[in-house]
């Protein structure tokens, strides 16, 4: 009886709490949401306020994509970020994350904003769906701000790094991957 009583409290309690549980799950995702929005309009802003040829890019592309970006290391360097890639013909947001690492000669850490401009609809398509870029890089970033641009697609993409604060050099081998926020779809 005792066991009885206490399996129909927990299902009340349930029943009752399940509601309240989802719409502060769905307001959480909502603010997270509009912060990720808030702070990629902000990047991409200032972006475009400060470069030409950027403003031309951006106006000839589909869509783009904009994470904050934390990334450090030691020999073996690692990063991650959240961001949301838009798609400009339909309006939509896509809530995705990123993470990155490789092993190379670096000391340091890095916190920086990535701007992609997607030159085509099925370019976008593409990053969407997710996968690995593998690429070289060589880079030595320091002091407070700055933007480091190319005024160009290749092959259909456009990168932009917006510092934020950090000191990072850098010169390694890195696989990032990208891929759709289960969380806040």
């Amino acid at each position: 009886m005792h066991i009885q009583r206490s399996l129909l409290l927990a299902t009340v309690l349930t029943l009752s709490l399940g509601p309240a549980l989802a719409e502060e799950t769905t307001t959480h995702v909502q603010e997270r949401r509009q912060e990720i929005d808030k702070s990629a309009q902000a990047t991409l802003d200032e972006l475009l306020k400060t470069h030409d040829s950027v403003r031309d890019l951006y106006g000839r592309a589909a869509g783009y994509a904009v994470f904050t970006v934390t990334k450090g290391g030691f020999i073996v360097s690692g990063g991650g970020g959240n961001g949301v890639a838009v798609d400009k013909a339909t309006g939509t947001h896509t809530y995705m994350r990123m993470g990155t690492g490789g092993i190379g000669l670096g000391i340091g850490g890095q916190r920086y904003n990535l701007v992609m401009l997607f030159e085509t609809a099925d370019r976008l398509g593409k990053f969407l769906a997710g996968g690995w870029d593998s690429s070289a890089t060589a880079e030595a970033v320091a002091g407070q701000e700055g933007i480091a641009f190319r005024s160009s697609f290749i092959d259909g993409v456009a990168f932009y790094q917006v510092t934020d604060k950090g000191l990072m050099a850098q010169a390694d081998v890195s696989g990032t991957k990208f891929w759709v926020n289960d969380e806040l779809r």
